[in-house]
C-alpha cells in the first residue's frame, strides 16, 4: 500500500513554473499578435480609402524627405552654379545673375510646402481619430476600475474592515465626467494666464503690498518703542 505522500504525488503533479510561464507567454503572444494584426488591417484600410491627390501628396512628401532628393539637388544646383560662374570652358552661361535659379527654387518651395501641408492635414485627422480611441479606451478602463472598486468596497463593508469607512473611497467609486474635467482644466488655464503663472498673494507680497497683521504678534505703538509721548 503506498503511503499518503506517494498518493498525493501521483494525484497532484508538482507545479512547474517554466511550463506555466510558457503558457502565459503563449497567451500574451496571442493577444499581442491579435492586436498587431488588427492595427495592420486598420492601417491598410485607411490606405485604401486615400484619394488620388492624397496618394500623390504622400509620394511627393516621402520623396522630398529622402536623401535621394538631397543628392539630386546638390548635383543640379551645383552644376547650375558652376556653369553660370563660367568655371567650365566652352559651356555658355545661361543664368549669369541667378535670377532663374532663384525663381525655380521659390516655385519648388511653394509646391513642396503645399504637398507637405496636404500630408500633414491627413496625418492630423488620423491623429485625432487615434486620440479619440485613446480617450474612449481610458474612459472604459476608468468605468471598469470604478465598478471593481465599488464591489471591493461592498465586500469590505460586508467583512467589517475599517478602511471601508474611508470617505475617499466614495469619491473614487464615482464615475468621472470628462466634460467636467475639461471645464476644470480650462478654468485653471484661464486663472493661470490671468495671474501670470503665480499666486496673487505672493505677487502682492513681492511688490510690497499690505500684509494682514498676525494677531499673535505684539503691535508697536504709534510713537515707537521708548517714545516720550508714552
Amino acid at each position: 500500500m503506498p503511503d499518503r505522500r506517494t498518493q498525493w504525488e501521483l494525484t497532484h503533479p508538482p507545479y512547474d513554473h517554466e511550463v506555466h510561464a510558457q503558457h502565459g507567454r503563449r497567451g500574451m503572444a496571442r493577444v499581442v499578435e491579435r492586436n498587431v494584426q488588427a492595427l495592420l488591417a486598420r492601417r491598410a484600410e485607411d490606405d485604401q480609402e486615400k484619394t488620388r491627390s492624397e496618394r500623390i501628396a504622400d509620394g511627393v512628401t516621402r520623396f522630398a524627405g529622402s536623401m535621394t532628393f538631397v543628392y539630386i539637388h546638390l548635383v543640379m544646383y551645383g552644376t547650375w552654379i558652376v556653369i553660370n560662374l563660367g568655371l567650365i570652358p566652352g559651356v555658355p552661361r545661361f543664368d549669369p545673375t541667378f535670377v532663374i535659379l532663384a525663381m525655380e527654387a521659390s516655385v519648388e518651395a511653394i509646391f513642396l510646402s503645399t504637398f507637405v501641408l496636404i500630408s500633414q492635414n491627413r496625418m492630423a485627422a488620423l491623429a485625432d481619430k487615434r486620440a479619440d480611441l485613446d480617450l474612449h479606451t481610458s474612459l472604459l478602463s476608468e468605468h471598469e476600475i470604478t465598478r471593481i472598486l465599488s464591489l471591493v468596497q461592498q465586500m469590505a463593508v460586508k467583512m467589517e474592515i475599517e478602511e471601508a469607512a474611508d470617505p475617499e473611497l466614495d469619491e473614487l467609486a464615482r464615475d468621472v465626467h470628462p466634460e467636467r474635467v475639461l471645464d476644470k482644466i480650462e478654468s485653471n488655464e484661464e486663472d493661470f494666464a490671468r495671474t501670470g503663472g503665480s499666486n496673487p498673494r505672493r505677487r502682492r507680497r513681492r511688490r510690497g503690498g499690505p500684509r494682514t497683521p498676525n494677531a499673535s504678534q505684539p503691535q508697536e505703538r504709534p510713537g515707537g518703542v521708548g517714545s516720550e509721548g508714552a
